[in-house]
């Protein structure tokens, strides 16, 4: 295989990331996003026939885990959330 040669799993996996910055799942509770990526999951699962179940399972587990807060490692007795440190700049150079 060519160097930029992509299989349909990593078209998929892109495209399922993009789906997951694009729709806002990332500010939804945890509910929410389960039945948006197992929605989400299905439509991947009609859309690339030809994944095996095998490599379907492994977009949810991919998106699962994209999904998943960010761990914080600050100041313990920081009680201002990353989520609000963000917003005010002081987490912008770590990304």
């Amino acid at each position: 295989m060519a160097k930029h040669d992509r299989t349909d799993f990593d078209i998929a996996r892109d495209e399922l990331m993009s789906h997951i910055h694009r729709c806002g799942v990332l500010k939804a509770s945890e509910e929410q996003q389960k039945e948006w990526l197992d929605d989400t999951i299905q439509y991947m699962s009609e859309r690339y026939t030809g994944l095996p179940a095998e490599q379907i399972e492994q977009l949810l587990e991919i998106g699962r885990r994209f999904c998943q807060p960010v761990i914080f490692r600050g100041d313990p007795g920081d009680a201002e959330s990353p989520a609000e440190k963000f917003e005010e700049g002081e987490l912008a150079g770590a990304a």
